[in-house]
């Protein structure tokens, strides 16, 4: 009665003896003899149905009265009913139902032809497997409709198509319990080596700042960097981007949708070299700088990080470029021998740049769209266990404020940022506003030193562990932010 593997066409289109099989449209995927072992076994085996919560859905099952027997199944067990053929009988009689899941006889059927050797779980696949396929037939065919509607807006259709194969749900669709003892070898590290540059979690290269964060930013942790506009965001962004290329080899991917990729590139050779980006742009640079330059470029050049500089792009490209480029990096490093896989970043700059499955039309739907991308953003990171630092914008509520420290409730308008955040980090630099307004013990009483001022960066939120603030030296002059207790590298020389 059951097979191997699914058949598609041929006994769904001749139909089946005894009244039994319901002929499916040709060529669509379809394992009829799987749905019957599959609802056979969870109808004699107590516990089936348990051992595939979550694996199979109603839809999965082609055959109608498949789809109306599991609904029936998942009835009973929500009432925490026994589960066999009596107990669903009753159920699908009290649906008024039983005729259409194909009678009293049906179920005995289903029963009595259970193979030998059951195998569910096996079946279950099979099952799973026929319906993605047919998921994936659905979404070819609604994307085609979107080709020949030739929306005038091509990017949106992309948008959408993406999503629509990225919304099939695979044969690893359920994440299952894990034993401890498993998951204890990461709670140090992959060998238990916190010390070594290769596993761990990926560090900021600002010490105290990493010291707070638990040695750096953690596999799977969302970390939401917000300040006011020019306050630094994409600096800092660059500095830890340029930081965990170089300090721990790790490969970065930037998304960055505000800067083009040559701007991100002359700021990342300004801040290594420490020659200002106007005399790059122009060529005006003495000889000394440009042999800096030239050494920037050969340690740049070394670094892996990777910049995406599409305007206005989409959760679902975010997604799927994620993707795609962790895969192929996982398997250079498996081809490689390399023992750390993947991406160790990923840097969006920023998250209100970003654009949900759909444009917001009011300042509502928009707040409700920024929700949507910071948990979409923590999902990723979650699912390919890559840490990943969102930058956002906050609002002028924050200037109003004497004096205009950042605080928590500011990312409150901004949607459900500050919940999915893991951790949420604030710069703050006093000198951008008139210091005599606002003396306060967070401020330092000395905040400029020539080039060098100094800027607060506010741990407001960690998931992980203690929150605090760390002070750090920022560069105005080449946009770069530095350890504090660093020593001052040599200013920038004048014309």
């Amino acid at each position: 009665m059951v097979s191997s593997d699914p058949t598609y066409d041929e006994q769904a289109a001749a139909g089946r003896g005894n009244g039994r099989g319901r002929s499916a449209p040709r060529g669509v995927p379809q394992d009829q003899s799987a749905e019957e072992a599959v609802l056979g076994a969870i109808l004699v085996e107590p516990g089936v149905y348990e051992r595939l919560a979550g694996v199979l859905e109603p839809n999965d099952f082609m055959d109608p009265r498949h789809r109306t027997i599991f609904a029936a199944v998942l009835a009973v067990f929500e009432r925490y009913e026994p589960i066999d053929q009596i107990t669903v009988a009753a159920e699908l009689s009290n649906q008024g139902r039983l005729q259409e899941a194909g009678g009293q006889a049906y179920l005995n059927e289903l029963v009595y032809e259970l193979p030998a050797t059951v195998g569910a779980e096996h079946y279950a696949r099979l099952v799973q497997r026929a319906a993605t396929y047919r998921d994936m037939i659905r979404a070819a065919g609604e994307i085609g409709e979107l080709a020949y509607q030739a929306d005038p807006n091509v990017g949106e259709s992309l948008t959408r198509a993406v999503e629509l194969i990225y919304g099939i749900r695979g044969a690893d669709r359920r994440q299952d319990f894990r034993i401890l003892e498993d998951l204890l070898s990461d709670v140090l590290g992959e060998d238990g080596d916190t010390e070594s540059g290769v596993d761990g979690p990926t560090r900021t290269g600002f010490a105290d700042l990493d010291k707070l964060l638990n040695e750096g930013m953690h596999d799977s942790d969302l970390v939401v960097l917000a300040a006011r506009p020019s306050v630094g965001k994409s600096a800092l962004a660059l500095t830890v981007a340029r930081n965990a290329a170089i300090g721990q080899t790790l490969p970065v991917a930037i998304f960055s949708l505000e800067m083009s990729a040559e701007q991100v590139a002359a700021r990342l050779v300004s801040s290594e070299s420490r020659v200002e980006q106007s005399r790059l742009r122009l060529g005006r640079h003495t000889e000394e700088q440009g042999g800096r330059i030239s050494q920037a470029i050969g340690l740049l050049s070394r670094a892996e990080i990777y910049i995406d500089d599409t305007a206005g792009q989409s959760l679902a490209e975010i997604r799927a470029k994620s993707r795609n480029l962790h895969t192929r990096l996982q398997e250079r490093a498996h081809r490689q021998g390399e023992h750390r896989a993947g991406l160790g970043l990923i840097i969006v700059d920023h998250i209100q740049l970003v654009h949900g499955f759909a444009r917001a039309q009011s300042d509502t739907n928009r707040v409700s769209e920024i929700s949507l991308i910071s948990r979409t953003l923590k999902e990723i990171a979650r699912e390919l266990q890559v840490p990943i630092l969102a930058l956002s914008q906050l609002s002028r509520a924050v200037e109003r404020r004497h004096p205009p420290v950042p605080q928590l409730s500011d990312l409150r308008e901004s949607g459900s940022i500050e919940q999915d955040a893991d951790v949420v980090i604030f710069i703050y630099r006093e000198d951008m506003y008139e210091r005599e307004d606002y003396q306060d013990d967070l401020v330092s009483d000395a905040s400029r030193m020539g080039d060098h001022e100094i800027a607060q960066l506010l741990v407001a939120k960690h998931r992980h562990g203690a929150v605090g603030r760390v002070d750090v030296r920022f560069v105005s002059t080449i946009a770069k932010f530095e350890d504090f207790y660093a020593q001052p590298e040599p200013g920038i020389d004048e014309f």
